[in-house]
């Protein structure tokens, strides 16, 4: 029972977890248990599935117009949280006016609001709603990449294959050259698989989606045409791939043909965008803050004897192993547990007052419990610390050269996404999907 009960605890507190620092704003959008679409301004509910007739009532009886409604990723949540606002405040405080028959008389004309993302509060909630899924997806997806009791057989060959996913898409790469994309990549694994054989049992090629008239004329075709993928212009399938949940409002295809030559044409002395939005970098003891990492170190120093810079000499630390050591020391604060000494307490205060009078904050444990490949992943998503952390190219090709870094699917480009300070948004900026 106890075993069982750890375990449990271990999945609790997974490390993709996602966490993030008190810089992180918070929208509440209230639950409600039954499965209706209300609308915001009556009694009128639909249910959920019947979302266009909503739509259309509150177009014809209400004048309001949603733009965008497709990239809202929690319609639901969405609808409950505006209800509740428009009760709150007049709708002329949050919606756009839009007149209609301007130039008829004005009994004849009509007043039509716009409900969209150009204002500050429905792009917060839009951008959370799409955060939140995220995060249930990326748990989704680590849930399906550490299962061990996946058994499947191969759709080309009947091959039976059990333990892990990746044996089976690994299998039919390199013996069918059939390509879907890293594994690592691919989240609702069984019910995208289902939906591959029920096309080959239809005799569709996965990529033309044209028929034959048996199964060997199929295979044919797709080995002579090259046509061992899927085809990427189905968005039935972007369901299945992470890269379609990361940014809101962007599919695959306009996140990779981005053209970063846009950027070259902007102003180089524009910095606006930057100055919009001040760094502010975390102690990993307490909840001080810093516009610099400069600051923040200076303050662990004085204040929590605890050097970063004289650790990262001491003990030869490259990039990839500050991250480690970092995400490891913030997950165990975190779970109010000391680094040094692993002996957990009730709160943080107690857990500061303990590595204080014993000096265990600038102790660290034997390597092995901290350099592990699970602390590549950030444990707070917004954390500025590790995106000012020593990256010189030269540090990093040897790193590379010398280090052996296990590679679980996306791991580098989560790395590299987390230098460049977007964590999240780029977990698999450098994918090869759907190629």
């Amino acid at each position: 029972m106890a075993e069982a009960s750890s375990n449990t605890q271990d999945m609790k507190d997974c490390i993709l977890e996602s966490l993030s620092l008190p810089e992180s704003l918070s929208t509440d959008c209230t639950q409600v248990e039954d499965d209706s679409l209300p609308c915001m301004f009556c009694e009128q509910s639909y249910k959920e599935e019947e979302k266009d007739r909503l739509l259309k009532h509150m177009i014809i009886d209400h004048k309001l117009v949603i733009a965008d409604v497709k990239l809202i990723a929690n319609f639901k949540r969405y609808i409950i949280y505006w209800k509740k606002r428009f009760t709150e405040q007049a709708i002329t405080d949050f919606c756009s006016v839009i007149k209609t028959n301007s130039q008829a008389p004005e009994d004849q004309q009509e007043n039509y609001f716009l409900l969209c993302d150009v204002l500050p509060e429905d792009r917060t909630l839009r951008e959370e709603l799409q955060q939140e899924r995220l995060k249930k997806i990326l748990e989704q997806q680590q849930n399906e990449r550490s299962d061990t009791s996946f058994q499947r057989l191969c759709m080309f060959c009947g091959e039976e294959f059990k333990g892990n996913r990746s044996v089976l898409f690994n299998h039919m790469n390199e013996e069918h050259s059939f390509n879907v994309g890293l594994p690592d990549n691919i989240v609702y694994c069984n019910e995208f698989l289902d939906t591959l054989q029920k096309k080959i049992d239809r005799l569709l090629c996965l990529y033309c989606e044209k028929t034959f008239r048996d199964q060997n004329t199929l295979k044919d075709h797709m080995r002579k045409k090259q046509h061992r993928k899927v085809n990427p212009r189905n968005h039935e399938y972007d369901r299945f791939y992470i890269i379609n949940y990361l940014e809101l409002g962007k599919s695959w295809e306009e996140v990779q043909s981005e053209d970063d030559r846009e950027l070259v044409d902007s102003n180089d002395e524009d910095w606006s965008d930057w100055e919009e939005h001040p760094m502010s970098a975390f102690c990993l003891f307490c909840e001080k803050q810093a516009d610099t990492t400069e600051k923040l170190l200076v303050h662990m120093k004085d204040c929590h004897h605890f050097d970063l810079h004289k650790i990262k000499t001491d003990l030869g630390l490259k990039f990839y192993q500050q991250v480690k050591l970092v995400n490891f020391i913030r997950r165990q604060i975190h779970q109010c547990r000391c680094h040094g000494c692993q002996e957990k307490f009730q709160s943080k205060t107690e857990l500061i007052a303990h590595m204080e009078k014993d000096n265990h904050i600038g102790i660290l444990p034997e390597r092995s419990l901290w350099d592990q490949p699970q602390y590549y992943f950030p444990t707070y998503e917004n954390d500025s610390l590790l995106c000012t952390l020593s990256d010189s190219e030269e540090e990093l090709d040897t790193q590379n050269q010398n280090e052996e870094i296990p590679v679980i699917g996306e791991d580098l480009s989560r790395l590299e996404a987390l230098k460049k300070g977007s964590i999240l948004n780029q977990l698999v900026c450098d994918s090869t999907l759907r190629t």
